[in-house]
C-alpha cells in the first residue's frame, strides 16, 4: 500500500526512527537525541511530538502544545482551501454584445467571485444581430 500523508498532529509515542532532531515550542533547535530523550523531555514539558521533516537526516520532529497544533491545523486547512484543485481552473462565460445593464452587472458580479477564488476566467462577446 502507498503511504498516505498524514494530517498535521501530534504523532504520540510510535516513533519509528531511533534519533531525530528536536525543536523545542519556542522554534529554538535542541539538537539531535534518541527517541527515548526526546519522549521524557515530552512528558517532563507535557507537550506532544510533531513531526516537521520526515525525508531530513535525521528527521525533526517539535514539541508543541494542543493550541500550537490546533492553530497548525488551521493554517493548513486553510491554504488547502486556497488552492483550486487540478482541472478546475478554466471558467467560461459568453454573453451578447447587447447585454441589459442589469445582466452585465451581474456576471460582472460572478467574474470577481471567481476570479477572486483564484479560477482562470474566459470571457466570450457575441455580436448582437
Amino acid at each position: 500500500q502507498p503511504k498516505r500523508k498524514a494530517a498535521f498532529g501530534s504523532v504520540g509515542r510510535r516513533i519509528p526512527y531511533r534519533i531525530l532532531h528536536l525543536i523545542n515550542q519556542d522554534g529554538e533547535s535542541l539538537g539531535n537525541m534518541h527517541r527515548a530523550e526526546a519522549l521524557k523531555l515530552m512528558d517532563q514539558h507535557d507537550l506532544k511530538l510533531v513531526l516537521l521533516q520526515e525525508n531530513a537526516e535525521p528527521p525533526v520532529y517539535r514539541l508543541m502544545t494542543g493550541q500550537q497544533i490546533h492553530e497548525e491545523q488551521l493554517k493548513h486547512a486553510e491554504k488547502k482551501k486556497a488552492s483550486p484543485k487540478p482541472g478546475m481552473y478554466v471558467k467560461e462565460l459568453s454573453f451578447s454584445s447587447a447585454i441589459a445593464k442589469n445582466d452585465l452587472e451581474t456576471k460582472t458580479k460572478q467574474i470577481a467571485q471567481w476570479i477572486e477564488k483564484k479560477y482562470h476566467v474566459k470571457v466570450t462577446i457575441r455580436q448582437a444581430k
